[in-house]
């Protein structure tokens, strides 16, 4: 080999290695501002997320906060398979009823946001509601987010818990809110009891894949390779997942559970195009409701009236 061809091959192997440095750092990078339990700001000023000023006025000031503080919670807690302590909030309902919802709430929410739909379902339907901070979120323990992957088996283990308290005869609804939409959908996917009987779905995403890779996109401007698979590696070294197999969409292609799926049209974090995906895929009984001019988690908000008449005749078609 001529100095010339080693100098070249020196060059190619040198871009080689830079591209792969590079490459791993972005992996970390986005595991380190996505995943990872810490401080997160980035999603601060995030036009996706504007909502209207109705919305917003309801998500801030709504009724549905001081609801929340008047109501006396219990404090409940379990252990997931890995070990990680989850805490959850339980209000009975305010006359004997054997229905409970179990909630699952957004991205870098918390158990109380979940107020929002859990003052209809106390006041109006009568059930008793349990609201847990999903894993690395709020009280609950851990170091890591799973976008709903682990944390569909954290929800095995509430089921569980309702089914050993209130006895065989209990009726359980799944209700999801963004990532914990996504989280009651890929818990569809399981060996479920007979004890659950409905799943509610709002602005669902269909993968962690392709959530990361619409938002990489969207929000970076830049191509899902080479950074998720590498993305992917890191996740599973560090949280015990991979991004392709959370998939919601694999999940409700196994369920048999009927689900209510609802989303805002105009939703462009989670676009509602995932939920008419999830539709379509979905094995059990299933119904959906868009919401025209509604964005991310805004539906309950902006139509009220038509989210609270689905949800009701939904539900009492399968309780």
């Amino acid at each position: 080999m001529n100095i010339k061809k080693k100098t070249w091959l020196k060059v190619f192997l040198g871009i080689v290695i830079v591209l792969f440095i590079i490459n791993v750092g972005a992996g970390l990078f986005f595991y380190n501002l996505a995943i990872e339990r810490n401080v997160k700001d980035f999603l601060t000023g995030n036009e996706d997320l504007e909502v209207s000023a109705e919305a917003m006025d309801v998500f801030l000031e709504g009724d549905w906060r001081a609801w929340h503080d008047e109501q006396s919670f219990e404090q409940l807690q379990i252990e997931a398979e890995d070990g990680v302590k989850l805490n959850g909030y339980y209000l009975p309902a305010k006359e004997s009823s054997n229905k409970v919802v179990l909630f699952a709430h957004g991205y870098l929410g918390h158990a109380k946001d979940m107020s929002l739909f859990g003052q209809h379902y106390v006041e109006d339907l009568g059930f008793h509601m349990i609201s847990p901070d999903s894993r690395g979120h709020g009280d609950s323990e851990g170091e890591y987010i799973g976008f709903g992957w682990h944390d569909r088996l954290d929800h095995l283990k509430w089921i569980d818990l309702i089914i050993d308290e209130f006895g065989e005869d209990v009726e359980i609804v799944l209700h999801g809110l963004s990532m914990g939409a996504a989280t009651v959908l890929m818990t569809s996917g399981e060996n479920l009891p007979d004890q659950v009987k409905a799943i509610v779905a709002d602005s669902p995403y269909s993968g962690v894949y392709q959530l990361f890779s619409y938002q990489l996109d969207r929000m970076f401007h830049l191509p899902d390779f080479p950074i998720l698979p590498t993305l992917s590696f890191v996740t599973n070294m560090k949280a015990g997942y991979t991004l392709n197999e959370a998939s919601a969409v694999d999940q409700v292609r196994q369920a048999d559970v009927p689900i209510l799926y609802i989303h805002g049209e105009s939703d462009v974090f989670v676009p509602s195009a995932m939920t008419e995906l999830l539709y379509e895929e979905t094995n059990s009984d299933a119904d959906m409701l868009l919401i025209p001019g509604a964005s991310h988690g805004e539906s309950i908000v902006l139509d009220e009236e038509a989210y609270l008449d689905k949800l009701k005749s939904f539900l009492n078609h399968y309780l």
